[in-house]
């Protein structure tokens, strides 16, 4: 339910932004824009955002600087820690993740995350989706960019090139956690209502964006 990575993350929050800096080689072609896929997200995100897997608070500082309103969900304590002491509590960030989550207190025109919907199995992605759809009004948007693949084929190129490198950590983490395929995605959107289109941001990475379409 997005949860079971938890672990993980408890122990990365201290180190995640030299991570996505950078600093670790493995990591670096995945990481590769990060700044400018952020901006990117922030950019297409409407006034009232709903914001997933906030992390240490990278994106909703992009959003905040836009003067969008950000509602975070973090289902880590350590992540939600340096991610307050970064935005200096100028964002409401609440306990929960993609599937289980507090209501904001006001609508929302914007459901946005980076790096992080690929916890969720196929199946949960779809179940996400459909509560979305059910937040959103039409015209209502969901822009995410994380790590996923134009098919199948692609995706065992990336692990074989991995472990090519001897990136074993890179490739173990891509056969363990749920990277999917454009047609998986553009399908599920499609069925809870929205219109995406998919754009390509590094080797990894794709830039989502899905509208609401009228119900």
């Amino acid at each position: 339910m997005g949860r079971e990575f938890l672990d993980l993350f408890e122990q990365w929050a201290e180190s995640y932004d030299q991570s996505v800096e950078g600093h670790d080689e493995q990591y670096r072609d995945v990481f590769a824009g990060y700044g400018r896929i952020l901006d990117a997200v922030a950019d297409k995100a409407g006034q009232v955002v709903l914001e997933f897997g906030v992390g240490t608070g990278n994106l909703t500082k992009k959003l905040l600087e836009r003067g969008k309103t950000v509602y975070g969900i973090e289902p880590s304590a350590p992540m939600r820690k340096k991610a307050l002491e970064k935005l200096g509590g100028r964002a409401v960030i609440m306990d929960g993740d993609f599937l289980r989550f507090p209501l904001p207190s006001e609508p929302i025109d914007t459901v946005a995350s980076t790096y992080a919907f690929h916890h969720l199995t196929d199946a949960e992605k779809g179940e996400a989706i459909a509560k979305y759809s059910q937040l959103l009004r039409p015209g209502g948007k969901i822009v995410f960019a994380d790590t996923a693949f134009r098919d199948k084929a692609a995706f065992r190129r990336a692990v074989e090139a991995a472990r090519a490198r001897g990136f074993h950590d890179l490739a173990d983490d891509l056969e363990r956690e749920y990277y999917t395929t454009l047609d998986v995605l553009a399908a599920l959107f499609a069925t809870h209502g929205f219109s995406a289109s998919f754009t390509q941001q590094n080797a990894f990475v794709w830039l989502m964006e899905a509208v609401k379409q009228i119900d």
